[in-house]
């Protein structure tokens, strides 16, 4: 705030404090008693037949005027209020802040502060832990993998067992930590819609699931030169590129033979966010404890 500016405030806040003060003691003519009768001056002032007492504030009153008064002097002393004057106090709000969010810091550590160096197996032990990972992971995860971590049409399933990029702790947290970003590149340019509808027919073999045989053969040759570079010879995925296993018939998008042709033609991508610049390390490491239990709900809860 500039010097002017300041001033002005200053200035404006006091000559109204005076004018108030001054109003409140002209007005207090005599002392008044709650108990007496009131006097028979008037204001002059007449309507519909009932006139208008001129009397003082009551006793009560009048103090409690007084009280705020001296109140208002008190806080513009010790708090800042008067333009850039900062009070006696030293109060600001930044400080304020800082305090609050130093208890609230001693609370997380309290609360959180134990799981940051804890193994993910020994956290995912622990009912107390599972309970604060499963609301974390509400709040930031169960808009794309579900309520109960089930998955969504282009969003993993967590509970199967079935791991784009491994399923270990240390892979959950890598998972967590950096986010993933999955690309399956379009092949209907490469391969032509011939080739994409035999590619299906082959993937629907691999699953054990209705196909043409014949088709399925073609198919087998345009993956084997095609495909297998990413979903390995045997079709059942690498971690390492987040290539899903073809042969389990658990699908992201679908597994109906229009789908993994819409799949083959026009590619897919989906992306999993960083989460290390949105939650803390203790919080990421609950979330990954109970991302790394519901696969293993069984054996949590015996």
């Amino acid at each position: 705030m500039s010097t002017f500016w300041s001033v002005w405030v200053i200035v404006l806040t006091l000559a109204n404090l005076a004018l108030v003060t001054w109003i409140l003691f002209a007005n207090r003519k005599v002392a008044v008693d709650d108990q007496a009768e009131p006097g028979n001056q008037t204001t002059g002032h007449v309507y519909d037949g009932i006139e208008e007492y001129d009397n003082p504030l009551p006793r009560w009153w009048f103090l409690l005027f007084v009280a705020t008064l001296v109140f208002t002097a008190i806080y513009l002393a010790i708090y800042p209020g008067l333009g850039n004057f900062k009070g006696f106090g030293g109060w600001t709000a930044v400080k304020q802040l800082e305090a609050r969010e130093a208890r609230a810091q001693e609370k997380f550590d309290e609360t959180f502060g134990q799981y940051v160096q804890m193994p993910i197996e020994q956290i995912a032990d622990s009912r107390e832990a599972l309970k604060m990972g499963a609301r974390i992971f509400a709040n930031n995860c169960a808009v794309c993998h579900g309520a109960d971590g089930g998955g969504n049409y282009g969003f993993p399933n967590l509970t199967d067992g079935d791991w784009l990029y491994g399923g270990t702790p240390e892979k959950i947290l890598e998972t967590l930590h950096n986010g993933r970003q999955g690309l399956m590149p379009p092949q209907g340019p490469v391969i032509g819609e011939e080739g994409v509808k035999n590619a299906a027919e082959y993937v629907l073999a691999l699953n054990g699931l209705e196909h043409d045989a014949g088709m399925a053969a073609e198919g087998q040759k345009i993956f084997g030169t095609v495909c297998m570079a990413c979903h390995g010879a045997d079709g059942k995925g690498n971690q390492a590129l987040g290539a899903p296993n073809l042969t389990d018939n658990i699908w992201l998008y679908g597994g109906s033979r229009e789908q993994i042709q819409h799949t083959i033609r026009g590619g897919r991508s989906n992306k999993m966010p960083a989460q290390k610049d949105k939650l803390r390390e203790d919080k990421i490491r609950l979330v990954a404890a109970y991302v790394y239990s519901l696969s293993r709900q069984e054996e949590v809860e015996q």
